[in-house]
């Protein structure tokens, strides 16, 4: 009786793991999770191309336009034509003065150039044949350093170019036009309208085909 006991209790604790092995072989395989979809390797667009070329072309420009002076004769204009009016020929010989100063000032503005001294200071000077004349003369530079400043004829070019620019702006300036030209006639007056105009896209155009690498008075300082 005891043996037959323990037969029954050995079969009714075999029979889970027999219920449970089918079970085992009969569970399908665990599914792989999905693939999530593949993100394709972004591309460079073409509008953050010409964008970042946009940026780069402006900041030439404003390297090379004459703000300064023509902030100066913004500022100075009115008084000495007295609104345009220009009552006597002295007002108008000082209007003459002043464009020529202020183009002069543009021109000479383009031959200049800076440089960091050995304490990382910035140092403006003029550039000339020999190399770079430094203005407040504590600092000279060596000979061979200086020689890489000196003049070439891409700076000539770029001065004449900003003296144009100072024109085609100064020939906006209803002080100036009334001043000059106090009865103009139909053909002087589409003259001035349309070759201000044309001098300032010319000059742009060319700014940007041929840059500078100059940082003078007035412009971004080099960090070398």
């Amino acid at each position: 009786m005891d043996h037959v006991n323990i037969k029954h209790q050995e079969a009714t604790t075999e029979a889970p793991e027999e219920h449970k092995q089918p079970l085992l072989r009969d569970e399908p395989p665990p599914t792989p999770p999905p693939e999530l979809p593949r993100r394709k390797p972004k591309a460079k667009r073409p509008a953050r191309k010409a964008m970042k070329k946009t940026f780069k072309a402006s900041e030439l420009l404003t390297k090379l336009l004459p703000t300064g002076s023509v902030l100066t004769f913004q500022i100075v204009s009115p008084i000495l034509t007295n609104q345009g009016k220009c009552l006597s020929a002295i007002s108008t010989y000082m209007a003459l003065f002043l464009l020529v100063l202020c183009g002069l000032s543009c021109f000479l503005q383009c031959l200049t150039d800076s440089f960091r001294d050995a304490k990382r200071k910035v140092r403006y000077g003029l550039a000339t044949f020999n190399g770079l004349w430094v203005m407040d003369g504590s600092v000279k530079l060596p000979l061979e350093e200086s020689r890489q400043y000196r003049l070439r004829f891409l700076d000539f070019f770029h001065a004449t170019m900003s003296v144009m620019v100072f024109v085609a702006v100064a020939l906006f300036d209803k002080n100036v036009l009334s001043c000059f030209f106090r009865e103009p006639t139909e053909e002087v007056k589409e003259l001035l309208s349309t070759l201000p105009l044309g001098i300032g896209l010319v000059s742009s155009l060319l700014f940007l085909a041929f840059p500078t690498k100059r940082h003078g008075i007035g412009t971004p300082v080099s960090q070398e």
